[in-house]
């Protein structure tokens, strides 16, 4: 009976991390081991509190280390991935960064499994089919209008038919400034593109501050409006989504457990539902989320703004899903996130990405080209240690 013999975790670093809106500056990696597989996840978070939620000493009864719940468990099936989850959830409640860290330990598990059955993750989820998606650039607005019009002529040159244009100057400013860089990624993308906004949650709950842009987004024929506010913004979210019928609003990534992706469905008048693998608690609440998306018609979209390791564990969930055809797909990631993986998800022919039909997760990690980028930690309490970074 296979067991989960090992968990370590491998923080990584660009030589500089910016202030930029940029999540591929650095990483967590996660390696375990179980019934003579190794399978692979990656945190969406900061890598410190992550390593240090999986091993801290109790503090009491509900704060109790990841680790407790995961180590020594078996590991047969999805079910014992589902039972892992709800003993983490438990024991760790929302007084650690759990989910987060959890995240990356159970894509492994599910990359695992899917090594132990020679069946890529989308199967074991009970999909038939690994269909296509139409890959989004993800980028970053530029300094200037004329800047924005640059990367938006760069991603469809890249063949993007599809660009998503986030953070940077916008709502730090006028509308009027704020106008021009939709004109200018529209220019850019062409009149037939799919032209995506992201502001990052800048607005915080200012409803009025939100829908002065959306004249401007409406003319420059924008699909979604992602992100206005916190993820929690429940009520502005759905005051907004009231007075926004063309452009609709798209949000979930900062959701770390299913409940706060479902509510942002039914209070927060979203259209589009993005959940981040990375943050939600792993591959089976994204595919939770994702069956809730069907039936309440909102579409289902992957947010991935770092490795392919993230890409694919994200393209997962809604695989099969064939009327859920968007995906993003990090276009400008730093080189970190580039290194990360042997192999990536490359576009075809048809410009479009689809989940791996290769068993787990389909992608091997380049343990030897991360080597320049790890960073050596220690965790020690009372002159006991904790953690060490283990050899890569």
């Amino acid at each position: 009976m296979p067991r989960i013999e090992a968990v370590d975790f491998f923080y990584l670093a660009m030589p500089v991390v910016t202030d930029e809106a940029d999540g591929s500056q650095d990483a967590l990696l996660v390696r375990v081991a179980a019934g003579g597989h190794v399978g692979w996840g990656e945190c969406e978070a900061a890598p410190l509190p992550s390593i240090a939620a999986f091993i801290c000493p109790m503090s009491h009864g509900v704060c109790r280390p990841v680790a407790d719940s995961v180590l020594g468990q078996t590991l047969e099936g999805p079910e014992d991935i589902a039972r892992i989850a709800a003993a983490v959830a438990y024991n760790s409640m929302d007084l650690l960064q759990a989910p987060h860290t959890f995240s990356g330990v159970e894509m492994a598990l599910w990359d695992i499994l899917g090594k132990m059955r020679s069946e890529p993750v989308w199967r074991l989820l009970g999909y038939a089919k690994s269909h296509p998606k139409t890959p989004y650039a993800s980028v970053l607005f530029g300094d200037t209008a004329q800047e924005t019009l640059e990367r938006a002529r760069d991603a469809r040159k890249r063949s993007f038919r599809a660009a998503k244009f986030g953070w940077g100057p916008i709502g730090r400013g006028s509308v009027e400034a704020d106008a021009e860089h939709f004109v200018a990624a529209r220019e850019g993308l062409g009149q037939d593109g799919i032209l995506l906004v992201d502001t990052g949650q800048i607005f915080i709950e200012d409803v009025e501050r939100a829908a002065a842009r959306l004249p401007a987004m409406e003319k420059a024929n924008v699909l979604w409006f992602e992100e206005p506010f916190h993820a929690s913004a429940l009520e502005a979210y759905g005051a907004l989504a009231r007075r926004s019928p063309k452009v609709r609003l798209a949000g979930g990534e900062g959701a770390h457990n299913e409940s706060m992706a479902r509510q942002l469905i039914d209070y927060g008048g979203i259209g589009y539902v993005q959940i981040d693998c990375g943050r939600i608690g792993g591959i089976g609440p994204s595919k939770a989320v994702a069956d809730y998306a069907v039936a309440k018609g909102v579409t289902f979209v992957n947010h991935t703004f770092t490795s392919h390791l993230a890409l694919s564990a994200s393209l997962q969930p809604y695989a099969g899903l064939a009327g859920h055809e968007i995906c993003e797909y990090p276009a400008m990631p730093k080189p970190l996130a580039i290194a990360i993986s042997a192999n990536h998800l490359e576009r075809d022919a048809n410009g479009q990405v689809a989940a791996p039909d290769a068993p787990g997760l389909g992608i091997e990690v380049a343990t030897t080209a991360l080597r320049s980028y790890l960073q050596e930690v220690e965790i020690s309490v009372g002159g006991k240690r904790l953690y060490s970074t283990p050899s890569l």
